[in-house]
């Protein structure tokens, strides 16, 4: 109860209602809203008056004052003296079926269930022989009619549509914690049959719900052409009636099988209303007051109560049972894929000075020109994906790496970064079939050592030419002297040795100022 009155406002109250009165008479009287009033009769057993059904005893034809006229006199029919006596219940229109069954059926209606779910627990659980019709008419002379409001009626061809949408589910004891927990309940609607798949979670994000999705496609062996949903993040980024911007996962789940995705407008539930009252429908019914011990105990009493009522009811719309619509729709569904979809995390990384991401304690390469960008990055547990900042288009792929660890694309590399032996060697196997010979020989012997080496012999075939270099690692492999000393002093002590573009450059120059020198002096001595 929202509200607590004081003991004499709650003795006012349980006087008024043994009386007879009306909820709405109560409130006038007392100043206490009805819904705390009805309460408290409630907890004090106090039957609240349905609006036009009882509340006024009827007077006895007779009543007898004198005992010694009783044996011509005619009985009254009924003289109400105790309001707790055994009249409350010919009031209240209490049938034979429903009377031994009334502390179950008064304990649900405490806890809020419905007449539907009361008789589905009858039926389940304590053999109920009686009609629905029964249940329905004494839950409704206890607690009275409530006014039902009218919704506008969305009529879709077969497979063409689905309502999504979350609710409130009931409470699971947490294993971790040990106490109850709310959890979340995920509802799919079809439009044409209403047929729906209830799933229960304990939390939720955007790969939860694409997740969530997934499993009731494959529970209803097929697709529907269209989504409609509400604007919650998990799907819809930004809310707009035209151009709305999905979530870059959940768009990727529904392209995979085929779905487009229409969000409602804002603050307009009534364009999936299949789902709402599905949804409706479910807390009322078999969750109502509900605890579960874990999360598979109460996904197993939803699928057990949906086989069993859910689909085998007659929906108020369509007067038809809900499975054999069903399965007038299924053959309009999309075939569902072979595969199902492989999951990623997403999100958005700044490139740093080295020209890398980070992502997962792992640092990858991004191509060169994006340093202090923010590009859109995507992995799972095999690579990394990065994505074009305007177009998002695939960038790089690379590899998964372990924390700490770098992967950099050859491409990406800067120029100032250093060789590695590797290419070094493929350098050396480059300039000559000896040069590479003598190389690999060096990093056999040397390891890393003798990469200072290499580099020198690659710098004798840069200064001298490939050629000699060649050469006179030939020599040096022939003598048994494969080292750098040797090809350095072979080529500078080689008579003969052929000239390379570096040596012959200068002497052109030299030449050149020479013949210039000359055509000078000649002019002038003509002159003269």
């Amino acid at each position: 109860m929202a509200n607590v009155l004081s003991e004499e406002k709650q003795k006012q109250i349980e006087a008024l209602g043994r009386l007879g009165w009306s909820l709405r008479r109560i409130e006038e009287a007392t100043g206490v809203r009805r819904e705390t009033a009805s309460a408290y009769l409630k907890a004090a057993g106090i039957g609240v008056r349905a609006p036009g059904r009882w509340g006024r005893a009827k007077p006895a034809k007779e009543v007898i004052t004198d005992s010694a006229d009783l044996a011509g006199a005619k009985p009254a029919k009924e003289v109400i003296t105790d309001p707790d006596s055994s009249a409350t219940d010919v009031r209240r229109g209490r049938g034979p079926a429903c009377e031994s069954f009334d502390e179950f059926i008064c304990e649900g209606l405490a806890r809020g269930r419905n007449a539907m779910s009361i008789y589905q627990d009858l039926v389940s659980v304590h053999g109920f022989k009686g009609s629905y019709a029964s249940v329905m008419r004494y839950v409704r002379r206890l607690r009275g009619n409530v006014p039902l409001e009218a919704r506008v009626v969305i009529l879709t061809e077969p497979g063409h549509e689905a309502q999504v949408d979350y609710g409130e589910g009931p409470m699971v004891r947490d294993a971790g914690s040990g106490r109850y927990r709310r959890t979340r309940l995920f509802i799919m609607t079809l439009g044409y049959s209403r047929k729906s798949v209830r799933l229960l979670t304990w939390r939720s994000s955007s790969q939860i719900w694409a997740e969530l999705h997934e499993r009731a496609f494959r529970r209803l062996g097929g697709v529907p052409r269209i989504v409609v949903l509400d604007n919650l993040r998990e799907g819809v980024l930004r809310p707009d009636v035209h151009d709305p911007t999905l979530n870059q996962l959940y768009s990727d789940v529904l392209a995979h099988y085929g779905v487009i995705a229409m969000p409602c407008r804002v603050r307009d539930p009534d364009r999936k209303g299949k789902v709402e009252s599905a949804i409706g429908h479910t807390q009322r019914t078999p969750l109502k007051g509900q605890r579960f011990e874990t999360l598979d105990e109460a996904q197993a009493y939803l699928d057990r109560w949906e086989r069993q009522w859910a689909d085998t009811r007659i929906h108020g719309t369509t007067k038809r049972q809900v499975a054999a619509m069903f399965n007038e729709e299924k053959p309009a569904l999309l075939p569902l894929p072979i595969e199902p979809f492989r999951y990623y995390h997403h999100g958005q990384r700044a490139v740093h000075l080295d020209g890398h991401v980070e992502v997962a304690g792992a640092y990858y390469s991004v191509p060169p020109g994006l340093i202090g960008a923010q590009v859109p990055v995507q992995w799972d547990a095999q690579c990394v994906r990065i994505l074009d900042p305007r177009t998002r288009c695939l960038l790089r792929e690379h590899p998964l790496q372990a924390r700490g660890r770098h992967r950099t694309a050859d491409q990406d590399r800067s120029a100032r970064t250093p060789k590695t032996t590797e290419q070094l060697l493929a350098r050396a196997d480059h300039a000559g079939r000896h040069v590479g010979t003598l190389c690999r020989s060096v990093h056999r012997d040397e390891t890393e050592t003798g990469v200072r080496k290499i580099l020198g012999v690659l710098a004798l075939a840069k200064k001298h030419g490939a050629p000699s270099v060649d050469s006179a690692c030939a020599v040096a492999l022939d003598v048994g002297a494969p080292n750098y000393r040797f090809v350095r002093r072979y080529i500078e002590r080689q008579p003969g040795a052929p000239l390379t573009l570096r040596q012959i450059d200068p002497l052109i120059r030299e030449l050149t100022q020479y013949r210039r020198l000359i055509d000078h002096m000649t002019k002038e001595i003509e002159v003269t």
